[in-house]
């Protein structure tokens, strides 16, 4: 009875990660860039007797019988399949056209981050200069790792969609700027931040067993014309709610059936030690 107990126990707390993660996913169905994450399980040490071929009466299974321990998350993937993508209009709202690219920022700590969320605004810095920065007020790299800062009195910007901002001013100026844009191999890898819409470089990757280039491309120089984005566009997040919604009903019945093993042990503890 102890061990169904701990069984039970194992499992539950796992399945608790597998409902934060289904519950991330919901609250961030209207996030833009965001990419949904999914709980795989794996099954923890197991004992396994082996069938006894002599013996026709014992069961043939392929395995022979198991008894495991619980489960746990053995991983938290992401989906980077493209999200849809919806014209806005606006001559700051970028998405990429192709997966697994992303915009770098840098963030608080001087460390640089990258996200698929492209709705930029225009920061003043009180110098008669702008900087440009996410929605989150991250600045926006360019392909030199500097911050993009302009001259106020902007008129418009256009993009090529192969990354080159162009920041146009009423008197025929034109100032161009490649946005840094990075294209990661190995997405499952990378760390997720705040709402999971920013991941960053993990700092155990060598011990991971990647150096930063398996996990990172710069897309510059020859590699440029790999990039593709389009102005005036956002890319949705990639979460399907009917099937979010369809997953947490399963991992809530998963919950409330290991909940009821552990009452039923307990029960049955309870009668072993009332019998007189």
């Amino acid at each position: 009875m102890i061990r169904t107990m701990n069984t039970a126990a194992n499992t539950l707390g796992q399945l608790q990660i597998q409902l934060d993660t289904i519950s991330n996913n919901i609250a961030n169905s209207n996030t833009v860039g965001y990419k949904t994450k999914q709980a795989n399980f794996q099954e923890l040490l197991y004992q396994q007797f082996n069938n006894d071929e002599q013996d026709p009466t014992v069961r043939q299974s392929p395995v022979g019988i198991r008894y495991g321990v619980g489960a746990h998350v053995s991983q938290i993937q992401s989906n980077e399949n493209q999200g849809s993508l919806q014209l806005t209009g606006r001559n700051l709202d970028f998405a990429f056209t192709q997966s697994n690219q992303y915009f770098n920022v840098a963030m608080q700590d001087g460390s640089t981050a990258y996200t698929r969320q492209g709705n930029f605004y225009m920061s003043p810095q009180g110098d008669g200069t702008n900087l440009l920065v996410t929605g989150d007020g991250y600045p926006v790299l360019s392909a030199n790792g500097t911050s993009i800062t302009f001259p106020e009195g902007v008129s418009g910007f256009t993009m090529s969609e192969a990354g080159t901002l162009n920041v146009d001013y009423a008197d025929g100026q034109v100032i161009q700027f490649d946005l840094a844009v990075t294209q990661i191999t190995k997405p499952q890898v990378m760390e997720h931040l705040n709402n999971g819409a920013y991941i960053s470089v993990p700092n155990n990757l060598q011990e991971l067993g990647y150096a930063e280039g398996d996990v990172l491309t710069e897309l510059q120089g020859l590699n440029r014309n790999e990039v593709s984005m389009q102005i005036g566009t956002l890319e949705s997040s990639n979460v399907d709610i009917s099937k979010e919604m369809t997953d947490l009903i399963a991992a809530q019945r998963s919950y409330q059936f290991n909940s009821r093993a552990i009452t039923l042990a307990d029960q049955m503890l309870g009668l072993i030690n009332g019998i007189r």
